[in-house]
């Protein structure tokens, strides 16, 4: 990581300018086929402490978003007609899609069937935009509540899991599963689940690096070990980074070891979908806008993930 740093910084001053950050965000430095995108939680969450709602005026939205230096958005649906509204914008503002975020309801066997065939409506529109992951978080009983699913729950909640990735499958598209901290209460039995009781050509993970490391003590060891078991199955990342277990303004150096991690990928010959999911909670820094802020993490994530593309 410091190599690197000194590598980009010798690029500018031998160039003879000192760029500016809206230079580094407008130069191809990088390799073009890099591909990363970013969560939209990661805007609304910035734009919400700017005192703005994310997408209230989508020509400011994602005005902004292109002068980050993104260019690749994961959504959040909730309704099909979001995804018509969705890619009006994304032709408009010339901006892909490769994946989407989409809630769902799998614990409930009476909601089940209703639950799938609304998510497989918005994930064969979608997939007219491009998308070719779906990733999804089962719902909780009640978010941030302490309630924990039964066991009956859990093999339910697998089942119907393992048949939304089925159809999904039929349709070109992969379902990935996400999990937040609840998932790794009591020995993680809910996240393991998910991945044993389910098939892997129809299951596969959207490694949330960071949501795994809170939810197990804020613990390295959890997480590698999540990654030695399930690499092979994991086709995307969610990138978040923290300093002392707070979220930094900024994606980089801090609690988790992203650098071993693209290592670990990069050896098994995996290259997953990259999401920058940075976001900004109590007691994060706040020293800069959104633009520069997440504009800086795009920087960060091309250095340590380089190699992918």
């Amino acid at each position: 990581m410091k190599d690197r740093r000194i590598f980009l910084k010798s690029i500018a001053f031998t160039a003879g300018a000192a760029f500016t950050s809206q230079d580094l965000f407008s130069k191809s430095i990088f390799t073009p086929e890099l591909e990363i995108s970013c969560q939209h939680y990661t805007w609304f969450s910035f734009f919400k402490r700017e005192g703005k709602t994310w997408m209230e005026n989508t020509e400011e939205s994602f005005n902004a978003y292109l002068k980050s230096g993104l260019k690749g958005y994961e959504p959040s649906f909730n309704n099909l007609a979001e995804v018509s509204e969705l890619k009006l914008n994304l032709d408009k503002f010339n901006i892909w899609s490769k994946s989407m975020y989409v809630n769902s309801v799998l614990h409930e066997p009476e909601l089940v069937e209703k639950n799938i065939a609304e998510i497989m409506a918005i994930a064969g529109e979608a997939k007219e935009i491009g998308i070719e992951i779906l990733v999804t978080n089962p719902s909780p009983i009640s978010w941030g509540g302490p309630e924990n699913k039964t066991d009956e729950q859990l093999k339910a909640q697998a089942i119907a899991l393992n048949l939304l990735g089925k159809e999904l499958k039929s349709i070109g598209i992969k379902l990935a599963y996400h999990n937040h901290d609840m998932e790794m209460r009591e020995s993680a039995r809910e996240f393991h689940h998910m991945l044993t009781g389910t098939d892997p050509d129809n299951v596969y993970l959207c490694l949330d690096a960071h949501w795994i490391y809170r939810g197990s003590g804020n613990s390295q060891v959890a997480l590698f070990d999540i990654v030695d078991l399930y690499a092979d199955r994991i086709v995307e990342l969610h990138l978040r980074q923290s300093h002392n277990g707070i979220w930094s303004e900024v994606f980089g150096e801090g609690d988790i070891d992203y650098m071993r991690l693209a290592n670990i990928l990069k050896k098994k010959n995996l290259k997953p979908h990259l999401v920058i999911e940075q976001a900004a909670e109590e007691g994060t820094p706040n020293t800069m806008n959104s633009v520069e802020a997440i504009g800086k993490s795009l920087i960060n994530v091309k250095e340590v993930f380089g190699d992918f593309g």
